[in-house]
């Protein structure tokens, strides 16, 4: 077989280094030069190199071909593209590269124009924009993507340890090189949606004099990205099989990016619960806890403490919270830990937990079993994103999606609008926002029971709204809990008065429901007629 060309004779490997984010570029390249591997770069990479004293051979002196179109056309070459493909194992791919003097290229470090934050950007133009989508960048990490036998292909800082660790070591294992062809090549995949989710969300039409481009919250095409975290035992039964995957970008503060301290291998449920869990009680500004099982709360508190909290929320259903899922937004401490563990729970999730309340669930191994997961909280701020929240929701049809933007909304006390002639005290005011945010993750239909900020009774996921109605309170005389003096949160209308008239015969004094029924006239008189204080809120909570 014919010797392959390399730059100089003398060394036995060769890199193509051009990158937009120089994160530890500089540090890579010393090190690959101290290694004996000649560097090949472009524009501003090369100036980099060349101004740290590193010997580098510019691409256009490379290839005979000067950089043009400001830059637009630079590595689109075949010196450059032969270099990458050539396979060394294939006689004719060696001897076609040595007839046109192509030398092969070993290493190629390159990242790509920032696309993706160049349209995060208020105000980013169209220009902007396109002038920030790589071309030859692309092109050259399917290249050496391709051809991962005999390239290493690296797109992201965090991967330069690894491959000098293993050149230092004598050479890099195809195991690697085929991991770095992956991550290339899912690289190039995420970059491509994102360039087309931005496109093709574009109102060109109504783009047109606008220094920057309308665009549609749902694109002509959806190109969803994600991470797998991990294979899971089985999916929501066991004749099934599932992962669990998150976000490209995830929110601060989402359950992705929880980490588990201890326990088992969190199930399909047990993920899909801590996350209704988790969305419900971080909604909360007070000290709050919430169970949850089979992704409804089942009891829900908010009190001076976590042990405050969690003792109330308990209370509400303790029967249903055996084998539930129990989150806090604030961290554990011991006394908060020795309640929770006189019961078996399943998944314990909180922003923090002092050393001794972790040495609760140490004690034996049973409690060791159980799955500890530390959250931090969001931080705040402008967007769903800042405070944690998905901007849009998904949900599976046959052979298609259902998108829509995620329900955010947040009641506030100057939106409520009373109705009724009796007018709810603060103290009941205060419990009808607290029961509003409980019904809001309380699967449709959805009625609730509160007082003193805890929830009394939930009645959850009926076809009549009549039935989730009665569930409620049977399910608070169950717990012992009076429901005279509670307040009612419907996620929607009443249709008839019925409902009102089941809860308010088992205590309620004051219901916050959404309105906008035909029937709603109705149901206010129905509501003066038994003394009793309604309020609107003008929106509907349904919950699939």
């Amino acid at each position: 077989m014919n010797r392959i060309r390399n730059f100089n004779r003398g060394l036995s490997m060769n890199a193509l280094i051009s990158v937009s984010d120089k994160t530890g570029i500089l540090e890579f390249a010393q090190a690959l030069h101290a290694l004996g591997v000649r560097l090949l770069s472009t524009g501003g990479t090369a100036k980099l190199l060349a101004d740290a004293g590193l010997p580098v051979t510019e691409v256009a002196e490379h290839t005979g071909f000067p950089e043009m179109l400001d830059g637009r056309v630079k590595t689109l070459h075949p010196k450059i593209h032969g270099g990458l493909l050539a396979r060394r194992d294939l006689p004719a791919h060696v001897q076609a590269i040595e007839q046109h003097g192509i030398d092969t290229i070993d290493i190629l470090a390159v990242n790509l124009y920032p696309f993706e934050s160049t349209v995060a950007k208020a105000g980013c133009t169209l220009e902007d924009a396109i002038e920030n989508i790589d071309i030859g960048g692309p092109a050259m990490v399917r290249s050496a993507a391709k051809n991962w036998k005999d390239v290493a292909v690296l797109t992201d800082a965090s991967q330069y340890a690894g491959v000098l660790a293993e050149l230092k070591a004598g050479g890099i294992t195809q195991k690697t090189k085929f991991a770095l062809s992956v991550a290339a090549f899912n690289r190039i995949a995420d970059y491509d949606g994102a360039i087309s989710d931005y496109l093709s969300a574009i109102d060109f039409e109504a783009s047109i004099g606008q220094p920057a481009p309308q665009r549609s919250a749902f694109p002509a095409q959806s190109n969803g990205r994600f991470v797998k975290l991990q294979d899971l035992r089985y999916g929501e039964n066991p004749h099934q099989h599932a992962a669990f995957y998150r976000d490209l970008y995830p929110a601060p503060g989402s359950l992705v990016t929880a980490r588990q301290l201890q326990g088992k291998e969190l199930s399909y449920n047990n993920i899909a619960d801590a996350d209704a869990a988790w969305e419900c009680v971080k909604s909360f500004d007070a000290p709050a806890c919430v169970i949850v099982k089979h992704a409804n709360p089942c009891g829900v508190a908010v009190g001076a403490s976590a042990l405050e909290a969690y003792a109330k929320a308990f209370k509400t259903d303790s029967t249903s919270a055996f084998g539930g899922i129990i989150a806090f937004n604030r961290p554990v401490d011991l006394a908060t830990a020795e309640a929770v563990n006189k019961q078996f729970v399943e998944v314990l999730m909180a922003p923090g937990y002092s050393p001794e309340a972790l040495a609760v669930f140490q004690a034996t191994k049973a409690k060791q079993n159980v799955r500890i997961l530390q959250i931090d909280l969001p931080k705040g701020g402008a967007t769903d994103w800042d405070n944690g929240r998905n901007a849009m929701d998904v949900k599976r049809v046959g052979s298609g999606l259902l998108i829509q933007t995620a329900d955010n909304h947040e009641l506030q006390l100057s939106d409520l609008k009373v109705v009724t002639k009796k007018q709810p005290t603060p103290a009941e005011l205060q419990d009808l926002l607290f029961a509003w945010k409980v019904a809001k993750f309380v699967k449709s239909n959805a009625i609730v029971f509160c007082k003193d900020g805890m929830t009394m009774g939930v009645g959850a996921g009926q076809m009549s709204r009549l039935d989730s109605a009665r569930i409620a309170s049977i399910k608070a005389e169950h717990a012992g809990l009076p429901l005279a003096g509670t307040v009612v949160a419907s996620d929607a209308f009443f249709p008839f008065r019925d409902g009102l008239d089941v809860v308010v015969d088992a205590g309620a004094t004051c219901v916050i429901q959404p309105g906008g029924s035909m029937r709603d006239q109705e149901v206010i008189d129905a509501a003066d007629e038994r003394g009793v204080a309604m309020v609107f809120s003008g929106v509907r909570h349904f919950r699939h």
